[in-house]
């Protein structure tokens, strides 16, 4: 089986090859190799009801330098029995994406990111058991794909908790990573479901591509599930789906799917390719962290094309601000460039 990869590998670069341009081997990287080889197997069974208790909720108030760790069934009960807790506060919600975990370099900077922002409490999901690698790079994947829908909706009947103890969901914002972003499609559904209201923002980073870009739209996140669906898009087509999704779609940079100094050849090998994937994945979180405290900071045009925008045609179009301090009022497909910006 490893031979014939392999070859598969070889075949699809040798055959493809003289067509590409700067970026475009992560439509042919290692998921989507897998993906066409049928080596990825994408299950979305909701009839599983698998077991997810095993998933930590660390919960942050900086200015009282606490931090707490619950497991997810008992969270909702825990944060609200904290002593000096204040429901008015604004609660973030953050969710990593295949093979985070509270000690990882993203996590550290969602830390670093807030520690200062005022009102305000961060909230960050571990649910490494479920979607770490240690199974292999495709076989967890592909059981993490299977655990995203009972992921998000253990968050739901977390964020439902809390709702009923007294917190807004005008005051929940939900910001997820790659599968973590999926994960939110399910939790901004199922807290809809049980709630009758909506999650007030789900903010989407480069939403996961593999098993995704061609499922249901039910299985991805999307408009409707919140107040206010935002979707960023950084590798398109690799790590990151093709698919527009929120109320507002972002194109980060050339088509949403290469980010500066990601090193992504001109002519790319298979194992370069990896790399400048996961590079353009992350720049999601990099480009948005970066926001919370430069206001200013991204100007987005609607526009019908990315070759549009690069002319230099839709300068005069609507506008907004793409990142945190997106006012939310604004719909449709929106192109940013980065250029100029210290990230």
């Amino acid at each position: 089986m490893k031979i014939k990869f392999a070859v598969t590998v070889i075949l699809c670069i040798l055959g493809h090859a003289w067509s590409w341009g700067r970026g475009d081997l992560e439509k042919y990287g290692p998921f989507q190799l897998a993906l066409h080889s049928k080596l990825i197997k994408c299950e979305h069974d909701r009839t599983l009801n698998l077991d997810v208790s095993g998933i930590d909720v660390y919960f942050y108030d900086f200015p009282r330098n606490d931090v707490e760790t619950f497991t997810i069934d008992n969270a909702a009960k825990g944060i609200l029995s904290l002593n000096e807790l204040d429901k008015t506060k604004k609660f973030l919600i953050f969710v990593g994406g295949f093979k985070s975990n509270i000690n990882k370099k993203t996590e550290e900077r969602v830390r670093d990111t807030f520690r200062n922002y005022p009102n305000s409490y961060l909230v960050i999901l571990d649910h490494s058991p479920y979607t770490n690698d240690r199974q292999g790079h495709i076989k967890s994947y592909e059981r993490s794909v299977k655990y995203v829908h009972y992921i998000g909706k253990a968050l739901a009947q977390m964020l439902t908790g809390l709702k009923e103890g007294g917190i807004s969901s005008k005051n929940i914002h939900c910001i997820g990573h790659s599968l973590g972003a999926q994960i939110l499609g399910h939790t901004g559904e199922i807290f809809y479901n049980s709630t009758g209201t909506k999650i007030a923002r789900i903010t989407a980073l480069d939403p996961a591509g593999p098993c995704f870009s061609n499922s249901l739209i039910q299985e991805q996140v999307r408009s409707g599930v919140a107040d206010y669906v935002e979707v960023y898009h950084c590798n398109s087509g690799g790590l990151g789906t093709t698919s527009i999704l929120g109320d507002i779609d972002f194109i980060i940079n050339k088509k949403g799917s290469t980010q500066p100094n990601c090193k992504t050849p001109l002519v790319p090998g298979i194992f370069d390719s990896s790399k400048a994937a996961k590079c353009n994945h992350r720049a999601c979180i990099d480009i948005y962290t970066a926001t919370v405290s430069n206001p200013n900071w991204f100007l987005a045009w609607k526009c019908e094309t990315y070759k549009s925008f690069r002319k230099g045609h839709c300068y005069t179009n609507e506008s907004t601000i793409a990142g945190f301090w997106n006012p939310g009022n604004a719909t449709g497909v929106y192109y940013v460039s980065t250029d100029g910006y210290d990230i």
